[in-house]
């Protein structure tokens, strides 16, 4: 299992921005599955966006057109960009990467962001 640590959650008002990192102790050149999901209290957990190794991004319908997924790889990062944020939003974010599909993906502790209006 590969850790992967989350930064950059914290408050900000309706409308603000904030920039999510989820840093990993090992290459993600070749990683299969890059995401970001997140759980608000009381809902299931739920996936926000996604790149593949093919380069194919998703991103669920609530979130289409404000965030944006992205990857560095020299710094074995992969970043959310959250713009136009909403108290819907609000929720743990977690990071989770499938380095090798033979094996199981890795999950960070996440990391809280909170929008209020």
């Amino acid at each position: 299992q590969v850790p992967l640590v989350e930064s950059g959650g914290g408050l900000v008002q309706a409308g603000g921005s904030l920039q999510l990192a989820c840093a990993a102790s090992g290459s993600i050149d070749r990683a299969d599955f890059l995401s970001w999901y997140r759980e608000a209290p009381g809902l299931e957990r739920e996936l926000v966006a996604s790149l593949t190794s093919g380069g194919s991004a998703y991103y669920g319908d609530f979130v289409k057109g404000r965030f944006t997924i992205s990857r560095e790889n020299a710094k074995n990062t992969v970043y959310l960009q959250m713009d136009s944020l909403e108290t819907g939003d609000t929720a743990v974010y977690y990071c989770y990467v499938e380095f090798d599909p033979f094996e199981s993906g890795s999950w960070g502790r996440g990391t809280q962001v909170t929008v209020y209006s």
